[in-house]
C-alpha cells in the first residue's frame, strides 16, 4: 500500500529472540485514521510488532516512523502514543476523573483545562456520570472505556490497543466492540489493534494484517481476507471453510476449470487475484454457507456427494458434517427450517455451489 504522508511505517522491522524469529522484516504503512488490526495464532508475531511500535521492546533491525519522524530508538513517552491494556492499568486509589486527569497533569495542563478535557472523553464514552467514583466501584466494561478515555484525552496521534477485550464475557466483548469502532468513527483517530478473535477482526477494522509464524501471510480489508484469501493459512484461519485439492484444467481470465483430486468432482472456481497456469495443483476454498444440499446424484459441475456423518442445528443455523470419497471432512451450513426434512448418519447426501462462490489458492 503506497500512502505518501503515512501515520506509521516500519521498514524492514525485526526481532530474534536467541534462535526463534520473533518477527521477520516487515514492512508495514498504516495511513491517517486507519483502524488496523493484527490478528494471528498465538506466537504469530503480533504482539512483538505492537511492543516494537510502542517502544516496550527494541528491534534488531528495520526502522520505525511516527508522522515521518524516525522513532526506532526513542522512548515510548518520545512517541506520540497511547496504549490501552487487557487489565484496565487504573490507579485504583484515584478516582475516574484523576485517572483520566492524570495523563494531562504529567503535560502540566492547567487544572481548568484538564478538568474540562475529562468532562468531554466521559462525554464521547458516554459515562459523565461515574466521574467521582472509584476503578473498583464500576464494571469490567466501564472500566475498559475509562482505559480508553484515558488514553485519548491527551489526543495522541496513534492509539495501540492490546487485547482490550480478552477479559469480557462475549455479551459485553460485543458490546464494547461497537462503542470502540463508534469512538473511532467520531475522532478520526489511528488505531493499531491486537487480537486473535477473528470475529472482533472482522467486526472492527478497516484492514486486517493476518501474521503467521512471525511474517505478515495476508494483508487486506476483512472482505478481502474472507472472499480472496492468498494462502491456504489464510482460508482456514478466518472462518470455517472447505478446502478441497484440485488441479487446474483451464484458465479464462478469473475463471478457472478444476478437477478435484481424488473425487469425481469437476467444475469452475474464481481466482484470488494470482496467476494460475494449467495442470498447477492448487486448493479451492468453498465457504460452508455457499455449498447447498440438492436432490439427485453428483456428476454435474460444481457437485459434490458424500456421506453424513453428524446433524447438528445451532439455531438459526444447521451444519452437515460429512466424508467424501477421498475421505475428506466437508462441512454445509444452511439456514435451519422447521420444515426441512430429516436426515441421518450413513445418508448420501449431494452438494453443489456457484462458480463464483469457490476461490483458488495456491498450494
Amino acid at each position: 500500500m503506497s500512502v505518501a504522508n503515512p501515520k506509521l511505517q516500519t521498514m524492514q522491522l525485526s526481532k530474534r529472540y536467541g534462535d526463534f524469529v520473533a518477527l521477520a522484516p516487515t514492512d508495514l504503512v498504516v495511513p491517517e485514521g486507519e483502524f488496523l488490526t493484527l490478528l494471528g495464532p498465538s506466537g504469530s508475531g503480533k504482539t512483538t510488532l505492537l511492543s516494537l511500535i510502542a517502544g516496550l521492546s527494541h528491534p534488531d533491525a528495520g526502522s520505525i516512523h511516527i508522522n515521518g519522524i524516525d522513532v526506532t530508538r526513542g522512548q515510548p513517552y518520545e512517541r506520540d502514543i497511547g496504549m490501552v491494556f487487557q487489565n484496565y492499568a487504573l490507579f485504583p486509589h484515584m478516582t475516574i476523573a484523576e485517572n483520566i486527569a492524570f495523563p494531562l497533569r504529567m503535560r502540566k495542563l492547567r487544572a481548568r483545562d484538564a478538568a474540562r478535557e475529562v468532562e468531554r472523553v466521559l462525554e464521547m464514552v458516554r459515562l459523565p456520570h461515574v466521574a467521582q467514583r472509584l476503578p473498583k466501584e464500576l464494571s469490567g466494561g466501564q472500566q475498559q472505556r475509562i482505559a480508553l478515555a484515558r488514553c485519548m484525552v491527551y489526543r495522541p496521534s496513534i492509539i495501540l490497543m492490546d487485547e482490550p477485550l480478552g477479559a469480557l464475557d462475549k455479551k459485553l466483548r460485543d458490546q464494547m466492540q461497537l462503542e470502540i469502532k463508534r469512538i473511532h468513527r467520531e475522532l478520526g483517530t489511528t488505531i493499531v489493534y491486537v487480537t486473535h478473535d477473528q470475529e472482533e477482526a472482522m467486526t472492527m477494522s478497516d484492514r486486517i494484517c493476518l501474521m503467521n509464524g512471525g511474517k505478515i501471510e495476508q494483508l487486506g480489508t476483512p472482505q478481502d481476507l474472507y472472499f480472496r484469501p492468498r494462502t491456504p493459512f489464510v482460508a482456514d484461519f478466518l472462518g470455517e471453510s472447505n478446502l478441497l485439492a484440485a488441479t487446474v484444467a483451464s484458465v479464462d481470465g478469473d475463471r478457472i476449470g478444476v478437477t478435484l483430486e481424488g473425487l469425481s468432482g469437476h467444475g469452475g472456481v474464481m481466482s484470488n487475484g494470482e496467476r494460475f497456469s494449467v495442470g498447477q495443483r492448487i486448493k479451492v476454498m468453498i465457504r460452508p454457507q455457499n455449498m447447498h444440499l440438492v436432490q439427485g446424484a453428483a456428476g454435474a459441475a460444481n457437485t459434490l456427494q458424500g456421506s453424513l456423518t453428524d446433524w447438528i442445528v445451532t439455531g438459526g443455523v444447521s451444519k452437515f458434517y460429512m466424508t467424501l470419497a477421498n475421505a475428506q471432512p466437508l462441512v454445509v451450513a444452511e439456514l435451519t427450517r422447521g420444515v426441512a426434512a430429516r436426515h441421518l448418519p450413513g445418508e448420501t447426501l449431494t452438494v453443489t455451489w456457484q462458480d463464483g462462490e469457490a476461490v483458488a489458492i495456491p498450494e
